[in-house]
């Protein structure tokens, strides 16, 4: 799916996401002076990047928008509901990233929002490598389907959901994926040190393995097995690692496991 950046977009709730997509929407050429911003505690580096680059910050009067995005605190909703029903209008796109908040959930809050769009990102959107999902309420049009996309985009990869029920699945895999990888890296770093590395070596090294060995999945047309095998010699260390991580189902059982764990706590949160 391609789609140009909008003209205008509303963004409420400027925090480490909220402003991360902003910067990202500007790189990617949003204009700023098509750029809203909403956020009576917006962080100061934000207020400063907004001042800078011409983005119009807290407007005494809030107009109705043609995107608005919500980067609020999930439990924010209901007080902001009231607030928010006034920047929405007839022909209004809302786009919302509040974690566990259902299109029911925003339908009910914002009973005049008919184009909703529910997103997931992860972490690495705060760079530019995010991983992000969607879903949009069958009141979207195909064309604000488009600019949802370019805007989510800014951020890194989109993925398209066919159902909602999908998120929860989506959100344990790539939402909470970043922690996973933090984990190993936490891991290897520990078992360097173990085997005899000094800790900041060790750390150093771990760091570079995971990234760099990300950026190689990312880079290789093949799929993460055909590497892994790549770099398995028969009767080799790699391969007497392999044999302690996958015994007994080992690590991939234990990947299932969590990502289960976290798709059911999903639904639980989503309620």
């Amino acid at each position: 799916m391609t789609g140009a950046l909008p003209e205008s977009v509303t963004l409420v709730g400027a925090g480490r996401m909220g402003g991360a997509m902003l910067r990202g929407w500007l790189a990617g050429g949003l204009d700023p002076a098509g750029t809203v911003v909403i956020d009576p505690q917006v962080p100061p580096e934000t207020q400063a990047f907004c001042l800078e680059c011409g983005v119009r910050l807290n407007p005494d009067e809030p107009r109705p928008a043609s995107i608005l995005v919500l980067a609020i605190k999930p439990q924010g909703l209901e007080v902001a509901a009231p607030t928010l029903a006034a920047m929405i209008g007839a022909d209004s796109l809302v786009i919302s990233i509040l974690a566990g908040k259902t299109l029911e959930n925003l339908r009910t809050r914002l009973p005049n929002a008919h184009a909703l769009v529910r997103a997931m990102p992860n972490l690495p959107a705060s760079i530019g490598r995010g991983a992000t999902g969607a879903v949009a309420s069958p009141d979207t049009t195909e064309a604000q389907r488009a600019q949802a996309h370019a805007l989510l985009a800014c951020s890194g990869i989109v993925e398209w959901l066919d159902d909602e029920a999908q998120i929860d699945a989506l959100t344990a895999l790539s939402g909470s994926g970043p922690a996973y990888v933090f984990l190993l890296a936490e891991a290897m770093t520990e078992a360097g040190i173990q085997a005899g590395l000094p800790a900041d070596m060790a750390a150093r090294l771990a760091r570079a393995t995971v990234s760099g060995a990300g950026a190689l999945l990312e880079a290789s047309p093949v799929e993460a097995a055909h590497l892994r095998r790549g770099v398995t010699s028969p009767g080799g260390t790699t391969a007497a690692a392999l044999d302690v991580l996958m015994r007994g189902g080992g690590l991939p059982d234990l990947m299932r496991d969590a990502v289960a764990a976290a798709a059911r706590r999903a639904g639980e949160l989503a309620g």
